[in-house]
């Protein structure tokens, strides 16, 4: 077994290590897939990130969100003759 020994900013080290702990890998494996994967593919080959949505989807979300709500509190009408009532109050 070799050791690897890096010098990084603490606060990139910090913030790495607890998207990983999300992923559910710790430095040392996740280093070691990292590895695998530069000889495997002979590149950088790939991105381990956490599946939060930008700022478009959280968007759409909250428009869609909106929308319910408005639906939830519109009334219904069963007849034309109900909402021809409706609307002359």
């Amino acid at each position: 077994m070799a050791n690897v020994n890096v010098r990084i900013d603490d606060s990139i080290k910090k913030e790495a290590e607890r998207i990983l702990a999300k992923i559910g890998l710790n430095p040392t494996t996740a280093i070691t897939l990292f590895y695998n994967q530069i000889i495997r593919t002979n590149s950088i080959p790939f991105e381990l990130k956490i599946d939060e949505p930008n700022e478009d989807t959280i968007n759409a979300i909250q428009e869609v969100e909106d929308y319910e709500t408005k639906m939830n509190k519109a009334r219904t009408f069963y007849t034309l003759n109900e909402l021809m009532e409706d609307l002359k109050k």
